[in-house]
């Protein structure tokens, strides 16, 4: 069992940085590749970035590529997104979840957090 807690959401304006942290807890952390998901209001929930167990192969949506930088720590079981030159598009709720291994479709995720609200105002 993995438990997920996002944190670091926030209110930016067009152009600004956050940087979201996702900690988890349980044992088996760490055989677990990593992924960032965004719900934009509305919308479906949809993959942003995914890194695999062992901090290689990061994976990125092209809407955010070049912007977004996925960092994972498995001491002490950690994975942000550092989120840069942000737009209002980039609105929506963040989710961090685990999976087997990265994939960018959210069924192939098996822990989820709650989420954090962005708002990037324009």
């Amino acid at each position: 069992q993995v438990h997920l807690a996002e944190s670091g959401g926030g209110l930016v304006q067009t152009g600004g940085s956050l940087r979201l942290s996702c900690t988890a807890s349980g044992p088996t952390f760490n055989s677990y590749a990593m992924g960032w998901f965004r719900q934009p209001p509305g919308k479906e929930r949809e993959f942003v970035a995914a890194i695999n167990w062992d901090g290689d192969r990061p994976a990125y949506a092209d809407s955010v590529k070049g912007r977004f930088t996925i960092f994972r720590d498995n001491a002490p079981n950690t994975v942000d997104l550092q989120m840069n030159s942000l737009k209002p598009e980039d609105t929506a709720v963040y989710y961090c979840a685990a999976g087997p291994a990265v994939r960018s479709g959210p069924e192939y995720y098996d822990y989820w957090g709650q989420g954090t609200q962005v708002t990037v105002s324009s």
